[in-house]
C-alpha cells in the first residue's frame, strides 16, 4: 500500500507539471491538442472539445502537445512525406505546391494549399503504414500553420507556457512542506525507540519501544546521529546496546547488525520531536528549506562528472523507494520528501538543455533577440545532445538504485 501511495505521489507531481503547461497555454491563446500522463501507446483516452486526454503505457513522465512548436519548412515535408511519395507519386504535385509556399515564407499560401494536399491524400491508394505517416504529417503541418501555433506567439507568451510546468512544481515544493510543518512533521530525531522490526537483531536482543539508547559497545551516544554512526560503522561485527528502561540502565546484546539497502542496521525506528507550526511559521520554514535544498542541488550538478557525485544520483526506482519508506514512517515526512522531489523536478527541467523546459526557454529568448525562428534541424541536433545526456543520467541513477536496493 505504501508503494502505491509513493507512485501516486510522484504521478501527482508530474500531472501538476503538465497541468501548468496546459492551463497557461490555454490562458494565452494556444489550444493544446493532447494532455497525457505517461507516454503512448494510450491505455485510456478520451476526446473533449478537440483535446485528447489520456494515460500512456510508458510511465516515464507526461506531456502536453502544444501546436506548432517549430516553424514549418519544406525540408520537413521531404522527411515526413518521403516514404509516402515513393509509394504514391501522384502526391508529388500537391506536396510541391506547399513546399514552394514554405520556401517563399508564404505561410498564407501554404495554408491555402493544404486542403488540396489533404484531399489528394484522402483519395490516394496507400498502405496502412503510409497512410499513418501521411495523416501524422498533415496534422503536424496543420498545427504549425495554425494561428495559435507556439512558434508564432510573442516571446513572453512562449516563456510563460514553458515556465508554467516547473513553476507549478516550485509552488508545490513550497506548499507540501508547509502543510507538513502545520500538521506536525518529524523534527530532530531522538534516541528513544519508537518501533522494533520483527525478525531483526534489535528484536532478538529484546529492544523495546520506549527504550532510550544511551551507548553502543560501552561508548556514550549523546544523540541519534552518533548512535546511527556507531551502528553503521560496525561493519556487521557484534555490538552491545546500552538502554535506559523505566529509569534503569540495561545492557542488551551482543547483536550483529544486518546490511539492508547498503547500510548496517539493527532494525528499529527512532522517535522524533514533532512541532506543529503556525501557517506563517510553516511557510517561512518551508521557504528556508527549499532555498537550502535548491542551492545544494545546483552546486551538486558539476559534481556529476566525478565518481563520488555519480554515486549520489537516484533514479525513478530509488526516488519511489525513499517515498515508500517515508510514508511508512510518517505521512508528514512523506509530504516533505514529495516537496523535495517536486523541487528537484523543477530544477532539472529548468536546465538549459533541449528537450527540457529550460532549453525551450533559452531558444525562445534567442529567437526573440534574433527576430526569427530557429530552424527545426538546429532544434533536433541540440535535442539529440540533451537526450543523450539525460539517458546517461537515467542509466547512472538506475544503476545506483539497483545497487542500493540489492545491498
Amino acid at each position: 500500500m505504501n508503494l502505491t501511495w509513493a507512485i501516486l505521489g510522484i504521478a501527482f507531481l508530474i500531472l501538476l507539471h503538465e497541468a501548468g503547461h496546459f492551463y497557461v497555454a490555454r490562458a494565452v491563446g494556444m489550444s493544446p491538442r493532447r494532455f497525457y500522463l505517461g507516454f503512448p501507446p494510450a491505455i485510456v483516452r478520451v476526446r473533449r472539445k478537440g483535446i485528447e486526454y489520456g494515460i500512456g503505457a510508458i510511465p516515464l513522465g507526461g506531456y502536453v502537445k502544444i501546436p506548432g512548436m517549430h516553424r514549418p519548412a519544406s525540408s520537413d515535408l521531404d522527411v515526413q512525406f518521403g516514404p509516402v511519395l515513393r509509394e504514391q507519386p501522384r502526391l508529388v504535385g500537391p506536396v510541391a505546391r506547399v513546399k514552394r509556399a514554405l520556401d517563399a515564407f508564404d505561410l498564407d499560401g501554404a495554408r491555402a494549399a493544404l486542403p488540396e494536399l489533404e484531399e489528394a491524400v484522402e483519395e490516394a491508394q496507400l498502405s496502412a503504414s503510409a497512410r499513418r505517416l501521411a495523416t501524422r504529417a498533415l496534422t503536424e503541418l496543420g498545427d504549425s500553420l495554425a494561428p495559435d501555433a507556439y512558434w508564432r506567439q510573442r516571446t513572453w507568451k512562449r516563456i510563460s507556457v514553458i515556465f508554467a510546468g516547473p513553476g507549478a512544481n516550485l509552488l508545490v515544493a513550497l506548499l507540501l512542506p508547509m502543510i507538513a510543518f502545520m500538521i506536525g512533521a518529524p523534527g530532530k530525531t531522538i534516541r528513544v525507540v519508537k518501533r522494533v522490526d520483527a525478525d531483526h537483531p534489535a528484536a532478538r536482543i529484546g529492544l523495546r519501544p520506549g527504550d532510550e539508547i544511551i551507548g553502543i559497545n560501552g561508548v556514550k551516544t549523546p544523540d541519534y546521529t552518533s548512535l546511527s554512526r556507531s551502528i553503521k560503522g560496525s561493519g556487521g561485527r557484534p555490538i552491545t546496546v546500552t538502554v535506559v528502561r523505566k529509569g534503569m540502565p540495561l545492557v542488551l546484546g551482543p547483536a550483529r547488525p544486518v546490511k539492508e539497502n547498503g547500510r548496517y542496521i539493527l532494525g528499529f525506528e527512532p522517535a522524533w520531536h514533532t512541532d506543529q507550526l503556525t501557517p506563517w511559521a510553516a511557510l517561512g520554514k518551508s521557504a528556508g528549506d527549499n532555498w537550502r535544498a535548491g542551492k545544494a542541488t545546483i552546486t551538486f550538478l558539476p559534481r556529476l562528472f566525478t565518481g563520488e557525485g555519480r554515486k549520489n544520483v537516484s533514479g525513478v526506482v530509488g526516488i519511489t523507494d525513499v517515498s515508500r519508506q517515508a510514508i511508512g514512517l510518517n505521512f508528514a515526512l512523506f509530504l516533505e520528501i514529495l516537496g523535495l522531489i517536486s523541487l528537484s523536478l523543477a530544477l532539472l527541467n529548468l536546465l538549459p538543455l533541449l528537450p527540457l523546459d529550460g532549453g525551450h526557454i533559452l531558444f525562445s529568448i534567442i529567437e526573440g533577440i534574433r527576430g526569427r525562428a530557429v530552424g527545426r534541424e538546429i532544434y533536433e541536433r541540440v535535442s539529440a545532445l540533451g537526450i543523450a545526456l539525460f539517458l546517461v543520467l537515467m542509466f547512472i541513477g538506475l544503476s545506483n538504485d539497483l545497487s542500493r536496493i540489492g545491498g
